[in-house]
Protein backbone atom coordinates (compact mmCIF):
# COMPACT_ATOMS: atom_id res chain seq x y z
CA UNK A 1 0.00 0.00 0.00
CA UNK A 2 2.55 2.36 0.95
CA UNK A 3 5.05 1.52 -2.18
CA UNK A 4 1.57 2.19 -4.32
CA UNK A 5 0.73 5.82 -2.74
CA UNK A 6 4.70 6.28 -3.36
CA UNK A 7 4.21 5.43 -6.85
CA UNK A 8 1.10 7.63 -7.28
CA UNK A 9 2.42 10.76 -5.90
CA UNK A 10 6.22 9.85 -8.41
CA UNK A 11 4.05 9.35 -11.42
CA UNK A 12 1.10 12.16 -10.73
CA UNK A 13 0.06 13.95 -13.71
CA UNK A 14 -0.12 17.38 -12.70
CA UNK A 15 -0.86 19.20 -15.93
CA UNK A 16 -3.25 17.58 -15.94
CA UNK A 17 -4.44 17.78 -12.76
CA UNK A 18 -3.93 21.50 -13.04
CA UNK A 19 -5.88 22.18 -16.06
CA UNK A 20 -8.71 20.44 -14.33
CA UNK A 21 -8.83 22.11 -11.66
CA UNK A 22 -8.42 25.40 -13.59
CA UNK A 23 -11.01 24.87 -15.85
CA UNK A 24 -13.72 23.90 -12.55
CA UNK A 25 -12.88 27.24 -10.88
CA UNK A 26 -12.57 29.29 -14.09
CA UNK A 27 -16.44 27.76 -14.64
CA UNK A 28 -17.19 28.99 -11.06
CA UNK A 29 -16.20 32.39 -11.51
CA UNK A 30 -18.15 32.72 -15.03
CA UNK A 31 -21.49 30.85 -13.41
CA UNK A 32 -21.54 33.52 -10.85
CA UNK A 33 -21.04 36.44 -13.53
CA UNK A 34 -23.48 34.85 -16.23
CA UNK A 35 -26.01 33.52 -13.73
CA UNK A 36 -26.57 36.75 -11.33
CA UNK A 37 -29.02 38.40 -13.03
CA UNK A 38 -30.94 35.57 -14.74
CA UNK A 39 -31.30 34.04 -11.16
CA UNK A 40 -33.03 37.18 -9.97
CA UNK A 41 -35.35 38.33 -12.54
CA UNK A 42 -36.40 34.53 -13.92
CA UNK A 43 -36.42 32.49 -10.29
CA UNK A 44 -36.40 34.98 -7.65
CA UNK A 45 -33.50 33.22 -6.16
CA UNK A 46 -30.31 35.00 -4.67
CA UNK A 47 -28.02 36.78 -7.02
CA UNK A 48 -25.25 33.70 -6.12
CA UNK A 49 -28.21 31.09 -5.96
CA UNK A 50 -26.08 29.00 -9.05
CA UNK A 51 -23.04 30.23 -7.92
CA UNK A 52 -23.14 28.44 -4.26
CA UNK A 53 -24.55 25.32 -6.06
CA UNK A 54 -22.18 25.26 -8.42
CA UNK A 55 -19.60 25.07 -5.18
CA UNK A 56 -21.69 22.12 -3.59
CA UNK A 57 -21.42 20.43 -7.00
CA UNK A 58 -17.67 20.77 -6.48
CA UNK A 59 -17.63 19.90 -3.30
CA UNK A 60 -19.01 16.63 -4.08
CA UNK A 61 -17.25 16.46 -7.78
CA UNK A 62 -13.44 17.32 -6.09
CA UNK A 63 -13.37 13.83 -3.93
CA UNK A 64 -15.23 11.69 -6.16
CA UNK A 65 -11.89 12.62 -8.96
CA UNK A 66 -9.69 11.81 -6.02
CA UNK A 67 -11.01 8.34 -5.18
CA UNK A 68 -10.77 7.84 -8.87
CA UNK A 69 -7.67 8.75 -9.19
CA UNK A 70 -6.39 6.29 -6.66
CA UNK A 71 -8.48 3.46 -7.72
CA UNK A 72 -6.69 1.11 -9.78
CA UNK A 73 -8.35 1.27 -13.35
CA UNK A 74 -8.17 -2.14 -13.83
CA UNK A 75 -10.34 -3.00 -11.12
CA UNK A 76 -13.63 -1.85 -13.96
CA UNK A 77 -12.75 -5.03 -15.71
CA UNK A 78 -13.95 -7.34 -12.88
CA UNK A 79 -17.32 -8.70 -14.67
CA UNK A 80 -19.38 -8.30 -10.65
CA UNK A 81 -18.33 -4.55 -10.91
CA UNK A 82 -19.75 -4.07 -14.82
CA UNK A 83 -22.68 -6.01 -14.02
CA UNK A 84 -23.69 -3.40 -11.14
CA UNK A 85 -22.90 -0.77 -13.28
CA UNK A 86 -25.16 -1.70 -16.54
CA UNK A 87 -27.50 -2.69 -13.75
CA UNK A 88 -27.35 0.78 -12.63
CA UNK A 89 -26.91 2.24 -16.03
CA UNK A 90 -30.49 0.77 -17.21
CA UNK A 91 -32.45 0.94 -14.06
CA UNK A 92 -31.85 4.86 -14.43
CA UNK A 93 -32.29 4.73 -18.17
CA UNK A 94 -35.63 3.17 -17.96
CA UNK A 95 -36.59 4.87 -14.76
CA UNK A 96 -36.28 8.69 -16.23
CA UNK A 97 -39.73 7.63 -18.63
CA UNK A 98 -41.37 6.94 -15.67
CA UNK A 99 -40.50 9.44 -13.09
CA UNK A 100 -38.35 12.04 -14.82
CA UNK A 101 -39.32 15.54 -15.05
CA UNK A 102 -40.40 17.05 -18.16
CA UNK A 103 -37.43 20.07 -18.12
CA UNK A 104 -37.64 21.72 -22.09
CA UNK A 105 -39.14 19.64 -23.35
CA UNK A 106 -36.98 16.54 -22.58
CA UNK A 107 -37.88 13.84 -19.94
CA UNK A 108 -34.10 13.59 -18.99
CA UNK A 109 -33.74 14.32 -15.17
CA UNK A 110 -34.69 12.31 -12.11
CA UNK A 111 -35.08 14.54 -9.09
CA UNK A 112 -35.15 13.38 -5.27
CA UNK A 113 -35.16 16.71 -3.56
CA UNK A 114 -32.41 18.15 -3.81
CA UNK A 115 -30.78 15.86 -6.01
CA UNK A 116 -31.42 16.19 -9.42
CA UNK A 117 -29.84 13.08 -11.94
CA UNK A 118 -29.67 12.86 -15.26
CA UNK A 119 -28.92 9.32 -16.06
CA UNK A 120 -27.88 9.80 -19.85
CA UNK A 121 -24.77 11.51 -18.15
CA UNK A 122 -24.00 8.61 -15.83
CA UNK A 123 -24.50 5.77 -19.40
CA UNK A 124 -22.08 7.92 -20.68
CA UNK A 125 -19.05 7.10 -18.31
CA UNK A 126 -20.44 3.56 -17.35
CA UNK A 127 -20.36 2.76 -21.16
CA UNK A 128 -16.53 3.93 -21.55
CA UNK A 129 -15.45 1.82 -19.17
CA UNK A 130 -18.02 -1.11 -19.79
CA UNK A 131 -16.12 -0.94 -23.70
CA UNK A 132 -12.73 -1.49 -22.60
CA UNK A 133 -13.53 -3.79 -19.93
CA UNK A 134 -15.26 -6.39 -22.54
CA UNK A 135 -12.95 -5.92 -25.78
CA UNK A 136 -9.38 -5.89 -23.09
CA UNK A 137 -11.32 -9.52 -21.52
CA UNK A 138 -11.96 -10.73 -24.94
CA UNK A 139 -8.20 -10.17 -26.45
CA UNK A 140 -6.98 -11.39 -23.10
CA UNK A 141 -8.81 -14.84 -24.66
CA UNK A 142 -7.48 -13.96 -28.37
CA UNK A 143 -11.27 -13.60 -29.16
CA UNK A 144 -11.11 -9.95 -30.02
CA UNK A 145 -12.34 -10.03 -33.52
CA UNK A 146 -15.21 -12.58 -32.48
CA UNK A 147 -18.42 -11.56 -33.92
CA UNK A 148 -20.77 -13.59 -31.51
CA UNK A 149 -18.32 -13.04 -28.39
CA UNK A 150 -16.84 -10.18 -28.87
CA UNK A 151 -18.38 -7.76 -30.93
CA UNK A 152 -22.23 -8.61 -30.69
CA UNK A 153 -22.65 -8.09 -26.93
CA UNK A 154 -21.12 -4.52 -26.40
CA UNK A 155 -22.63 -3.31 -29.50
CA UNK A 156 -26.37 -4.63 -28.09
CA UNK A 157 -25.88 -2.46 -25.19
CA UNK A 158 -24.60 0.39 -27.01
CA UNK A 159 -27.49 0.29 -29.48
CA UNK A 160 -30.44 -0.41 -26.67
CA UNK A 161 -29.05 2.70 -24.01
CA UNK A 162 -28.62 4.75 -27.80
CA UNK A 163 -32.00 3.98 -28.77
CA UNK A 164 -33.47 4.60 -24.33
CA UNK A 165 -31.58 8.09 -24.30
CA UNK A 166 -32.97 8.86 -27.44
CA UNK A 167 -36.50 8.33 -26.37
CA UNK A 168 -35.80 10.87 -23.76
CA UNK A 169 -35.71 13.45 -26.96
CA UNK A 170 -32.01 13.98 -25.82
CA UNK A 171 -30.16 13.74 -29.02
CA UNK A 172 -27.08 15.10 -28.30
CA UNK A 173 -26.01 12.66 -25.48
CA UNK A 174 -26.98 9.75 -27.79
CA UNK A 175 -25.10 11.20 -30.60
CA UNK A 176 -22.03 11.63 -28.50
CA UNK A 177 -22.12 8.20 -26.84
CA UNK A 178 -22.64 6.77 -30.16
CA UNK A 179 -19.38 8.38 -32.00
CA UNK A 180 -17.36 8.13 -28.18
CA UNK A 181 -18.06 4.01 -28.59
CA UNK A 182 -17.33 4.01 -32.31
CA UNK A 183 -14.18 5.89 -31.33
CA UNK A 184 -12.83 3.55 -28.82
CA UNK A 185 -13.70 0.27 -31.05
CA UNK A 186 -10.89 1.98 -33.26
CA UNK A 187 -8.88 1.78 -30.45
CA UNK A 188 -9.78 -1.76 -29.45
CA UNK A 189 -7.50 -3.16 -32.19
CA UNK A 190 -10.44 -5.57 -34.12
CA UNK A 191 -9.48 -5.98 -37.73
CA UNK A 192 -11.37 -3.84 -40.78
CA UNK A 193 -13.18 -6.88 -42.08
CA UNK A 194 -14.62 -6.77 -38.29
CA UNK A 195 -15.73 -3.18 -38.58
CA UNK A 196 -17.74 -4.02 -41.21
CA UNK A 197 -19.62 -6.95 -39.68
CA UNK A 198 -19.98 -4.63 -36.77
CA UNK A 199 -21.49 -1.97 -38.54
CA UNK A 200 -23.50 -4.44 -40.54
CA UNK A 201 -24.81 -5.29 -37.32
CA UNK A 202 -25.68 -2.14 -36.25
CA UNK A 203 -27.46 -1.52 -39.48
CA UNK A 204 -29.69 -4.89 -38.72
CA UNK A 205 -30.50 -3.49 -35.28
CA UNK A 206 -31.84 -0.16 -36.28
CA UNK A 207 -33.59 -2.16 -39.03
CA UNK A 208 -35.48 -4.10 -36.09
CA UNK A 209 -35.93 -1.13 -33.81
CA UNK A 210 -37.19 1.21 -36.87
CA UNK A 211 -40.99 0.12 -36.16
CA UNK A 212 -40.53 1.16 -32.90
CA UNK A 213 -39.35 4.44 -34.21
CA UNK A 214 -41.61 4.86 -36.35
CA UNK A 215 -44.36 4.38 -33.21
CA UNK A 216 -42.61 6.96 -31.44
CA UNK A 217 -42.07 9.57 -33.75
CA UNK A 218 -44.47 12.04 -32.96
CA UNK A 219 -42.43 12.31 -29.44
CA UNK A 220 -39.02 11.85 -31.15
CA UNK A 221 -39.68 14.40 -33.66
CA UNK A 222 -41.63 17.63 -31.87
CA UNK A 223 -42.94 20.70 -32.91
CA UNK A 224 -39.91 22.23 -30.74
CA UNK A 225 -37.16 20.68 -32.54
CA UNK A 226 -38.44 21.51 -35.81
CA UNK A 227 -38.71 24.76 -34.81
CA UNK A 228 -35.06 24.16 -33.95
CA UNK A 229 -33.84 22.91 -37.05
CA UNK A 230 -35.62 25.22 -39.19
CA UNK A 231 -34.17 27.83 -37.00
CA UNK A 232 -30.64 26.41 -38.20
CA UNK A 233 -30.88 26.99 -41.24
CA UNK A 234 -31.94 30.91 -41.05
CA UNK A 235 -31.05 31.75 -36.96
CA UNK A 236 -32.10 35.29 -38.01
CA UNK A 237 -35.38 34.89 -40.01
CA UNK A 238 -36.40 33.34 -36.19
CA UNK A 239 -34.68 35.66 -34.19
CA UNK A 240 -37.82 35.95 -32.18
CA UNK A 241 -38.65 32.54 -31.44
CA UNK A 242 -35.79 29.15 -32.00
CA UNK A 243 -33.84 31.09 -33.23
CA UNK A 244 -33.54 33.48 -30.01
CA UNK A 245 -30.78 32.08 -28.57
CA UNK A 246 -28.44 31.33 -31.69
CA UNK A 247 -28.71 34.98 -32.73
CA UNK A 248 -28.01 36.17 -29.23
CA UNK A 249 -25.38 34.16 -28.80
CA UNK A 250 -24.06 36.23 -31.84
CA UNK A 251 -24.63 39.14 -30.89
CA UNK A 252 -22.59 38.62 -27.41
CA UNK A 253 -19.90 36.95 -29.74
CA UNK A 254 -19.03 40.18 -31.65
CA UNK A 255 -20.00 42.59 -29.20
CA UNK A 256 -16.73 40.89 -27.05
CA UNK A 257 -14.24 41.39 -29.85
CA UNK A 258 -10.80 40.43 -28.65
CA UNK A 259 -10.09 41.63 -25.23
CA UNK A 260 -14.28 41.77 -23.80
CA UNK A 261 -16.18 43.91 -22.12
CA UNK A 262 -15.13 43.30 -18.95
CA UNK A 263 -15.95 40.44 -16.53
CA UNK A 264 -19.37 40.67 -15.21
CA UNK A 265 -19.83 43.51 -17.89
CA UNK A 266 -22.10 41.28 -20.43
CA UNK A 267 -25.44 42.85 -21.54
CA UNK A 268 -26.80 39.92 -23.01
CA UNK A 269 -27.07 38.17 -19.30
CA UNK A 270 -29.56 40.98 -18.34
CA UNK A 271 -32.67 38.21 -19.56
CA UNK A 272 -31.36 38.03 -23.87
CA UNK A 273 -29.88 34.96 -23.59
CA UNK A 274 -32.03 32.33 -21.46
CA UNK A 275 -29.65 30.43 -19.03
CA UNK A 276 -26.79 31.82 -19.60
CA UNK A 277 -25.13 29.83 -17.02
CA UNK A 278 -25.37 26.41 -18.87
CA UNK A 279 -25.06 25.32 -22.44
CA UNK A 280 -24.89 28.81 -23.70
CA UNK A 281 -22.05 30.25 -21.16
CA UNK A 282 -19.46 30.47 -23.73
CA UNK A 283 -20.89 33.41 -25.02
CA UNK A 284 -20.93 35.02 -21.89
CA UNK A 285 -17.76 34.12 -21.72
CA UNK A 286 -16.42 35.62 -25.02
CA UNK A 287 -18.55 39.02 -24.75
CA UNK A 288 -16.72 39.48 -21.31
CA UNK A 289 -13.68 37.93 -21.77
CA UNK A 290 -13.20 38.32 -25.81
CA UNK A 291 -11.47 35.93 -28.02
CA UNK A 292 -8.49 35.93 -25.23
CA UNK A 293 -10.56 34.02 -22.58
CA UNK A 294 -12.50 32.13 -25.70
CA UNK A 295 -9.01 30.66 -26.64
CA UNK A 296 -8.00 29.96 -22.91
CA UNK A 297 -10.82 27.65 -22.37
CA UNK A 298 -10.71 26.16 -26.04
CA UNK A 299 -6.87 25.83 -25.31
CA UNK A 300 -7.65 23.94 -21.57
CA UNK A 301 -10.25 21.71 -22.98
CA UNK A 302 -8.19 20.62 -25.77
CA UNK A 303 -4.84 20.28 -23.93
CA UNK A 304 -6.96 17.35 -21.87
CA UNK A 305 -8.28 15.52 -25.30
CA UNK A 306 -4.78 15.51 -26.63
CA UNK A 307 -3.43 14.61 -23.48
CA UNK A 308 -5.93 11.92 -23.13
CA UNK A 309 -5.01 10.74 -26.64
CA UNK A 310 -1.15 11.31 -25.82
CA UNK A 311 -1.64 8.52 -23.11
CA UNK A 312 -3.57 6.44 -25.35
CA UNK A 313 -0.70 5.87 -27.81
CA UNK A 314 1.88 5.47 -25.16
CA UNK A 315 0.34 2.58 -23.83
CA UNK A 316 0.21 -1.42 -24.99
CA UNK A 317 -2.43 -1.89 -22.57
CA UNK A 318 -6.13 -1.84 -24.07
CA UNK A 319 -8.18 -1.63 -21.39
CA UNK A 320 -5.77 2.21 -20.78
CA UNK A 321 -5.69 2.73 -24.35
CA UNK A 322 -9.56 2.39 -24.45
CA UNK A 323 -10.37 4.49 -21.47
CA UNK A 324 -8.34 7.29 -22.33
CA UNK A 325 -9.62 7.13 -25.89
CA UNK A 326 -12.99 7.09 -24.42
CA UNK A 327 -12.98 9.63 -22.13
CA UNK A 328 -10.26 12.35 -24.70
CA UNK A 329 -13.25 11.89 -27.19
CA UNK A 330 -16.30 12.33 -24.68
CA UNK A 331 -14.74 15.89 -23.90
CA UNK A 332 -13.39 16.81 -26.95
CA UNK A 333 -17.36 15.53 -29.07
CA UNK A 334 -19.04 17.36 -26.66
CA UNK A 335 -16.91 20.40 -26.51
CA UNK A 336 -17.85 20.19 -30.38
CA UNK A 337 -21.62 19.69 -29.85
CA UNK A 338 -21.64 22.76 -27.42
CA UNK A 339 -19.23 25.28 -29.17
CA UNK A 340 -21.28 23.95 -32.78
CA UNK A 341 -24.55 24.47 -31.50
CA UNK A 342 -23.39 28.42 -30.51
CA UNK A 343 -21.98 29.02 -33.63
CA UNK A 344 -24.81 27.54 -35.64
CA UNK A 345 -22.40 24.91 -37.11
CA UNK A 346 -25.07 22.47 -35.68
CA UNK A 347 -28.48 22.38 -34.69
CA UNK A 348 -28.87 23.34 -30.53
CA UNK A 349 -28.74 20.28 -28.36
CA UNK A 350 -28.72 21.19 -24.85
CA UNK A 351 -25.04 19.87 -24.26
CA UNK A 352 -22.86 21.65 -21.66
CA UNK A 353 -19.38 22.72 -21.95
CA UNK A 354 -17.57 20.32 -20.10
CA UNK A 355 -16.45 21.37 -16.70
CA UNK A 356 -17.49 25.13 -17.53
CA UNK A 357 -21.61 25.26 -17.60
CA UNK A 358 -23.54 25.06 -14.48
CA UNK A 359 -24.86 21.11 -13.71
CA UNK A 360 -24.45 19.07 -10.75
CA UNK A 361 -24.43 15.37 -12.56
CA UNK A 362 -22.42 16.63 -15.11
CA UNK A 363 -19.31 17.96 -12.96
CA UNK A 364 -19.65 15.20 -10.92
CA UNK A 365 -19.30 12.38 -13.62
CA UNK A 366 -16.59 14.58 -15.59
CA UNK A 367 -15.14 14.57 -12.40
CA UNK A 368 -15.07 10.50 -12.14
CA UNK A 369 -13.81 10.52 -15.83
CA UNK A 370 -10.82 12.83 -15.14
CA UNK A 371 -9.91 11.04 -11.90
CA UNK A 372 -9.63 7.48 -14.24
CA UNK A 373 -7.78 9.39 -16.67
CA UNK A 374 -5.11 10.53 -14.17
CA UNK A 375 -5.28 7.07 -12.92
CA UNK A 376 -4.50 5.33 -16.67
CA UNK A 377 -1.99 8.50 -16.99
CA UNK A 378 -0.02 7.56 -13.63
CA UNK A 379 0.19 3.50 -14.69
CA UNK A 380 1.26 4.41 -18.35
CA UNK A 381 3.99 6.70 -16.68
CA UNK A 382 5.20 3.84 -14.07
CA UNK A 383 5.21 1.27 -17.58
CA UNK A 384 7.44 3.30 -19.21
CA UNK A 385 9.81 3.54 -16.42
CA UNK A 386 9.59 -0.22 -16.13
CA UNK A 387 10.69 -0.91 -19.59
Amino acid sequence: MISYIKRYIKNFDYPLFITYMFLCLFGLVMIYSASMVWSVNVYGYEPDFFYKRQILNLLVAFPVFLIAAFIPYKHYRRKSIMAIMLFVMFSLLVSVHFIGDLVNGARSWIILGPIRLQPSEVAKIILILYFASVFTNKRSKGKLDSINESIAPPVTILVIAFFLILSEVDMGTAGIILFVCVSMLAASGILFKTFVKLFSIIFGLILLVSPILYLVRDKLITPKRVERLEAFWNPFEYELDAGFQVVNGYLAIGAGGVKGLGLGQSVQKLGYLPEPQTDFIMAIIAEELGIVGTFIVIGGLGFIVLRAFSIALSTQDTQARMIATGIGSLIGIQTFVNLGGLLGLIPLTGVTLPFISYGGTSIVLLSLAMGILLNVSMFVKNEKIRS
